[in-house]
């Protein structure tokens, strides 16, 4: 992974109807934020599809968003599906980030699923 590489992924399931109508939300804001700033991997991950990749990681709520930096993961959990809302936390978390930010920790699951996610999608 390059030192700029953001893997952003959404946790869903093929029976949610949320899910349906938030993948267009997402490919659209995540769209509009690669034309301006850092590239980003989107990863759109079926919780029941990829159970292996997701490990011990348990997703209640959808949709869940986990957002993964060079130097670890800068979120993860539940978000409000819409627009704004994903565009808010995307740009805290990506363009308005200082340089070594401090990002909340997160439980050896979630650091777990980053690091799987990483190894699976390879080098920029």
């Amino acid at each position: 992974m390059s030192e700029g590489s953001i893997q952003v992924a959404c946790l869903c399931a093929a029976w949610c109807r949320l899910c349906d109508d938030y993948a267009p939300v997402l490919r659209a804001v995540t769209t509009e934020l690669q034309a301006v700033d850092r590239p980003l991997q989107v990863h759109w991950i079926d919780i029941e599809d990829d159970a292996d990749l997701l490990g011990e990681f348990d997703v209640e709520t959808f949709p869940t968003l986990v957002i993964v930096g060079p130097e670890g993961v800068r979120f993860a959990g539940p978000l409000m599906p819409q627009p704004d809302v994903l565009r808010r936390l995307l740009r805290a978390t990506l363009a308005d980030a200082p340089a070594g930010a401090r990002w909340p920790a997160v439980g050896p699951e979630v650091l777990a699923f980053a690091s799987r996610l990483r190894r699976r999608t390879g080098p920029d």
